[in-house]
């Protein structure tokens, strides 16, 4: 695993997202309770930040046409999207969030 600095944990307000790029990947951080997530930062359905969506009781919206994803699995749990997205591990250290992009959580390959 190869982790890179993504944000300090202070950026990420609680339920929100935040668009970090990290090598060459737009990765969106989000905070729910005391989880932090890292998720591809486009929806599977359209080329949409996910970052500008809302966050929400462990999921993240897709402002356009408001299809939502679990932060845990990177799964849709709304349509139109089918597809999921791909999530990142996250390691939180003295109050930085580290994603790692070389590893995928569920085996989705980020685009």
């Amino acid at each position: 695993m190869a982790f890179e600095r993504a944000c300090s944990l202070s950026e990420v307000a609680e339920d929100e997202a935040l668009g970090v790029t990290i090598g060459a990947y737009e990765v969106a951080v989000a905070r729910h309770g005391e989880e932090v997530f890292a998720v591809q930062n486009m929806c599977s359905h359209a080329a949409v930040a996910l970052s500008e969506g809302e966050v929400e009781d462990c999921t993240v919206e897709c402002w356009l046409h408001g299809s939502r994803f679990d932060l845990r699995t990177g799964k849709p749990t709304g349509l139109p999207a089918t597809e999921p997205v791909t999530t990142f591990p996250v390691d939180v250290r003295g109050g930085d969030v580290y994603v790692d992009t070389e590893t995928t959580l569920n085996g989705v390959t980020p685009s």
